[in-house]
């Protein structure tokens, strides 16, 4: 005998437009920077931006569409001299998640605002390109370069400006 099941009929998720992380007691919302927990012990936590909360028609699971940062050691071609400790690269790799991966928030900088922060917290990051995660091309391809290594500024570097020919150089005596 043949049986016709019918299909499961999938429970209405609701979009949020924030959602209480309880573990943490912190709200997120859409745009925010969410730091991840990695599945991977003793890898560090995971950058994303929140792109959707969406949860069960109970409320009481929620998940979260999140938009990927890639480490520049995550990325195809690594991790080069000129690149910041605290860099990231925004990505095309989307994802859902659930909420309760979300082990805290954090702010991701504008390359400019970044270097004009007083202090640097665990929590900062800063953002100049984009990455193809297929590809390994980034957006833009090419920034201003500076010094006679003619390589991008690195924020973690000590600068000093010449005061005859006005040239910033790095301090590592090149």
């Amino acid at each position: 005998t043949f049986q016709f099941q019918m299909p499961k009929q999938k429970a209405p998720r609701k979009q949020l437009k924030s959602y209480k992380l309880k573990h943490i007691n912190k709200s997120i919302q859409e745009g925010d920077a969410v730091l991840m927990r990695s599945s991977e012990p003793g890898k560090p936590s995971y950058v994303a931006r929140v792109e959707a909360i969406e949860t069960d028609a109970r409320g009481s699971h929620a998940k979260v569409r999140v938009r990927w940062y890639y480490r520049p050691e995550e990325s195809i071609g690594g991790r080069r001299q000129f690149h910041g400790a605290k860099e990231v690269f925004l990505s095309d790799h989307f994802d859902f998640q659930s909420a309760d991966t979300i082990e805290g928030k954090c702010k991701v900088h504008s390359f400019s605002s970044y270097t004009k922060l007083d202090s640097v917290g665990n929590d900062d990051f800063f953002c100049r390109f984009e990455y193809n995660s297929t590809t390994g091309a980034f957006d833009p391809d090419r920034v201003t370069v500076f010094c006679k290594c003619e390589m991008p500024y690195n924020p973690d570097d000590l600068m000093v400006q010449c005061e005859e020919c006005s040239e910033w150089n790095n301090n590592r005596g090149s």
